[in-house]
């Protein structure tokens, strides 16, 4: 499977994101990718305004969805971002969206929010409360992370366990004491814990670290974009998947059951 991390500074207007996408979504579409991966939160973003994704956000079928559903028409890769949606309690839904062909195939509403680090992320976002899907793309089976899960191995293993090949993490990571270690650390745990692909997308600009990466089942960075914009691509072997599984077998070695949600979570 080819992959694409489309790494990017989000703009303060839905309209400049929405043009900076479809042109990542062209380039990515032109170099035969087979999944496209964007941040975290593309809608709008305000280094000044941290209630901007609140402020602009917009339901599923809103302008900015729209325009990139048209983009993907007759085309079969598969495109993976964040974006801010309303929900009914007066705040927003962070929802990690696939879109294929004109439509959308999955939705995961953000388990894990951002409260660390002085962020307050449920201020503006409602958690969502159920397990990410699966999605299929070019014979891996995908599953689905948003930026602050990284932080939890269960979802991760939980995810592997019902079956992904690959996890994808969209990510606004804040800049910060020694948070690029942070985000080295965690996602090429992720990986190797559970010998799975991580392809891990962060916005970068005034805020967030960029930091794009891929990494193999056995914890190999194969991929990796900078601080600045970039559009990065890799090579998911589906060999390297199944000789990583035999030669470090931790699924099989495990001595803990499947990962549930918490009940008072829900």
């Amino acid at each position: 499977m080819k992959v694409a991390l489309g790494q990017f500074a989000v703009a303060k207007q839905w309209q400049a994101n929405a043009e900076t996408c479809l042109s990542l979504m062209a380039a990515s579409q032109k170099a035969e990718v087979d999944l496209l991966v964007l941040p975290e939160g593309i809608l709008a973003r305000d280094i000044a305004d941290p209630d901007l994704v609140l402020k602009a956000a917009q339901p599923l079928d809103g302008p900015f969805v729209s325009q990139l559903l048209a983009a993907s028409l007759g085309s079969q890769m598969t495109t993976m971002m964040s974006v801010h949606t309303p929900a009914p309690d007066g705040r927003a839904w962070n929802v990690l969206i696939s879109i294929r062909n004109g439509e959308i195939i999955s939705q995961y509403r953000k388990l894990h929010l951002y409260d660390a680090f002085s962020a307050q992320e449920s201020k503006n976002v409602t958690p969502g409360k159920e397990v990410p899907p699966l999605v299929e793309v070019a014979g891996f089976k995908v599953g689905l992370m948003t930026c602050y899960d990284v932080r939890f191995p269960e979802l991760a293993r939980r995810l592997v366990l019902d079956g992904a090949d690959v996890l994808v993490l969209p990510a606004a990571w804040v800049k910060g004491p020694l948070k690029e270690m942070h985000w080295d650390v965690l996602v090429t745990a992720r990986a190797l814990e559970n010998t799975t692909y991580m392809v891990a997308v962060g916005e970068c600009g005034e805020r967030n670290i960029g930091n794009s990466m891929v990494v193999d089942p056995l914890g190999v960075a194969i991929a990796r974009a900078a601080e600045a914009p970039a559009l990065v691509f890799a090579q998911l072997d589906k060999d390297r998947l199944i000789h990583a599984r035999k030669v470090l077998p931790v699924l099989e070695n495990r001595c803990f059951d499947i990962p549930q949600l918490r009940t008072d979570k829900l």
